[in-house]
């Protein structure tokens, strides 16, 4: 009998090897005459890890990490393939630290099934989702969804199942459904994670949510920096298709919901839905005033549902377990589980998929095993390149949506970024002033010319020019941008900027006490 080993196909493990050593394995098998079963699975998202190898036993999957080509004959010598002893044997995998102590909903399937095995997706649950789905009025489905609590994993938080509800009270013949996954936030790759480890579960959720909408048409709207994504994303389109998932009578139902992916070509502004929109029908990718709202007039003027991948592969589990079931998990409104991805300077950097409520503090430290340097953390970005920049003082502050506003921060996509006590906080908010300069559409006055001014501000201020003229000013230039901005774009940059400003003021040439005073 063959034995069965793991090695991920992950973009993140490919890009240290993983490639490389699923050769060596079966090269170093054959050699040896050992019949092996090599499947490549998505990450387990231990990314200090990879490349991890899992072998399959009798007690269950073993993990050895990280492995080198180099390390290949050693293993075989140890006689790895039945869980012998090595110096990279961590254990048994579903027993490590960092993935035991996770609540892992959407991220369930997520290294440990073969990506594309559609047999995989429906021996681990998948599908149940939407045969419950297709036994329930359109009214049910988007109950059950508004039931759960579901609220926006893009960064908006906004509730699913009211965005939901209004396309389906909008009479309409044609009606869309978008997935945006366009993941230009630095520091996130969950929704990469998603569409290369378990592109089936994305795809459930869109035609969960094209049925109880009314919408028969859905595109996976996905940046161009994803080619694995974009490889896995069609491949398991075309295996839904053969099987009956996809196409005009779904499993025999006479329900029709149809999908393709589009590429972006990787303008950040395209993450925003109206500018997604604008680019999916062929134009330049500028943001549209509100109202009307998407899902009233969306792609081509149709009743559109535009939500993030997360969102939607969060829909299976809801619709197969139950809307009470997913609200049983987090705190306040902030229902569920949240993917939190750890970067930066960070030991143990990942993704941790938790329930709503657990502590910055106890996220970087227990899971992140505090700074990869070594030394103290000076600041977690929290949000993307538009999130504010929390100092120590916060760090107790829970992973809830609302908890974070109220400390002028958001939580957006859940990503994390850290940063040492060598970190110059006043470099940082030159970068997010000009980051948002190069990335914006150029449609409104305040984002396009405020960022530019504002990064030259703020050279003035590092540059120690005149600072009791050039604060005032920059937070009169944050202040236009945030009041004025059509969009997140403009209208988010100041929270990195003054969140800096505010916390780290030395780092601007400001005497801490006199900017108190």
């Amino acid at each position: 009998m063959s034995i069965t080993i793991f090695v991920p196909c992950d973009s993140s493990a490919i890009s240290i090897g993983a490639d490389r050593i699923a050769t060596a394995i079966a090269k170093e098998a054959e050699k040896r005459s050992i019949d092996i079963k090599l499947i490549r699975n998505g990450s387990r998202g231990l990314f200090w890890l990879e490349p991890l190898v899992e072998v399959l036993t009798e007690a269950g999957r073993l993990a050895y990490g990280p492995v080198q080509v180099s390390d290949v004959p050693s293993l075989f010598d140890a006689n790895f393939v039945q869980g012998g002893v090595h110096p990279l044997l961590l254990g048994l995998t579903e027993e490590l630290d960092y993935l035991k102590k996770q609540q892992r909903l959407t991220f369930a399937r997520i290294g440990i099934t073969d990506p594309v095995s559609l047999d995989d997706y429906l021996n681990n649950d998948g599908y149940r989702g939407l045969s419950n789905a297709l036994n329930q009025s359109q009214a049910d489905i988007v109950k059950t969804v508004t039931d759960s609590g579901l609220r926006g994993r893009g960064g908006a938080a906004f509730p699913t199942g009211i965005k939901w509800n209004t396309v389906l009270g909008t009479p309409s013949e044609q009606k869309y459904i978008i997935c945006n996954a366009d993941e230009g936030d630095s520091g996130t790759f969950s929704d990469r994670m998603v569409m290369e480890g378990d592109p089936f579960v994305l795809i459930e959720g869109m035609t969960i949510a094209g049925i109880a909408v009314g919408a028969n048409q859905g595109y996976i709207y996905l940046r161009v920096e994803y080619p694995h994504a974009h490889i896995a994303l069609n491949t398991a389109i075309e295996k839904a298709y053969q099987a009956g998932y996809l196409g005009d009578n779904i499993q025999g139902s006479g329900k029709s919901f149809h999908l393709e992916v589009r590429l972006g070509a990787g303008a950040y502004i395209c993450g925003e839905e109206t500018s997604l929109m604008e680019s999916l029908e062929g134009k330049r990718g500028l943001v549209r005033f509100k109202p009307p709202l998407p899902a009233i007039s969306g792609l081509f003027g149709k009743p559109t549902v535009v939500n993030n991948v997360i969102s939607l592969a969060s829909v299976p589990i809801i619709l197969d377990k139950g809307g009470d079931y997913y609200r049983d998990f987090g705190m306040g409104r902030s229902r569920g589980t949240l993917p939190l991805q750890l970067a930066g300077n960070i030991k143990h950097a990942g993704l941790v998929e938790l329930a709503f409520g657990m502590t910055l503090r106890e996220l970087i430290y227990d899971f992140g095993g505090g700074s990869a340097s070594g030394r103290p953390i000076k600041a977690v970005q929290v949000g993307g390149p538009l999130g504010a920049y929390l100092p120590e003082s916060q760090f107790d502050t829970p992973l809830d949506y609302e908890a974070f506003a109220a400390n002028w921060t958001v939580l957006g996509h859940g990503g994390v970024v850290v940063f040492d006590d060598t970190a110059d906080m006043a470099q940082m908010a030159r970068y997010n002033m000009e980051f948002c300069a190069i990335e914006s559409c150029g449609k409104c006055t305040p984002c396009r010319i405020g960022s530019t001014r504002g990064y030259e501000v703020i050279d003035n201020i590092i540059a120690g020019q005149e600072l009791g003229k050039n604060i005032p000013l920059l937070r009169d230039l944050c202040n236009t941008l945030l009041n004025g901005s059509l969009c997140a774009l403009g209208g988010m940059t100041p929270y990195p900027v003054l969140s800096a400003l505010n916390h780290f003021p030395e780092d601007f040439g400001i005497d801490e006490k006199a900017n108190a005073a």
